[in-house]
């Protein structure tokens, strides 16, 4: 039996929680766009150190990825809050955490080794 999902206009959806969703939005974006900043400042002033080329480009795309990260989740909660259900937890911030800890291990590593 299929369940029958009023129209979008139709439903009572607490605003609170779309401005919730809103709002970790923008900390995804501001984590997102910290993270682009900090490799844009390491590649610029990095100059013949390979290394830090690397980290800062890494950074750098580390931050996209969260940006986009953090828009398809923004959506797909939005989705989920319209059509009264339970957002998907997602693997978005999983992914994030284990990319900066196996960055920050590298540069670790790299340091004392070199």
């Amino acid at each position: 039996m299929t369940q029958i999902h009023p129209p979008a206009e139709d439903l009572d959806v607490d605003i609170r929680f779309l401005l919730a969703n809103e709002r970790t939005l923008l900390a995804w974006l501001r984590t997102a766009l910290t993270l682009m900043a900090g490799g844009v400042a390491l590649a610029q002033f990095a100059g013949d150190r390979l290394l830090a080329q690397l980290v800062g480009l890494s950074l750098l795309g580390l931050g996209s990825l969260g940006g986009v990260i953090g828009y398809l989740r923004f959506r797909a909660t939005g989705r989920a809050i319209r059509a009264g259900q339970l957002p998907t937890a997602g693997h978005g911030p999983a992914l994030m955490t284990v990319a900066i800890i196996g960055l920050v291990t590298a540069v670790v590593t790299a340091y004392f080794l070199s």
